[in-house]
């Protein structure tokens, strides 16, 4: 199982962003996906989550401002960021709750996709 993120850059202060991130393999099912993000010097922090049938959770910093969503069958979330602000800029990692064809269910993360806030 591989996870595969996209769509980070650089943006201005106000401007938004898509981020995708996509698993493949032998996937039976998906649990939980969610966007993670980890800035310079600091820990990994949630950025939301969202549930295989739409639940979703933010990170206080994220309410208002950014939507996760998710398609099942494309085993793909998306991370819609609007109004980004330089405290924004980080590594933004996916991670998905997978149950394999063969095996255990396990948690997987993506490679990380930076995004880069700055006028």
């Amino acid at each position: 199982v591989q996870l595969q993120a996209s769509g980070g850059g650089l943006v201005q202060p106000g401007e938004s962003l898509q981020l995708s991130c996509t698993a493949s393999g032998r996937i039976f099912n998906i649990n939980d996906m969610g966007w993670y993000r980890q800035a310079p010097g600091k820990q990994r922090e949630l950025v939301a989550r969202i549930t295989r049938g739409g639940g979703t959770a933010y990170a206080d910093s994220a309410k208002g401002r950014f939507t996760i969503s998710r398609d099942n069958p494309k085993n793909t979330v998306y991370l819609q960021m609007n109004n980004l602000r330089p405290e924004d800029t980080a590594v933004y990692y996916c991670n998905a709750d997978v149950i394999p064809y063969a095996g255990q269910r396990s948690a997987y993360w993506g490679q990380g996709t930076l995004v880069t806030v700055s006028s």
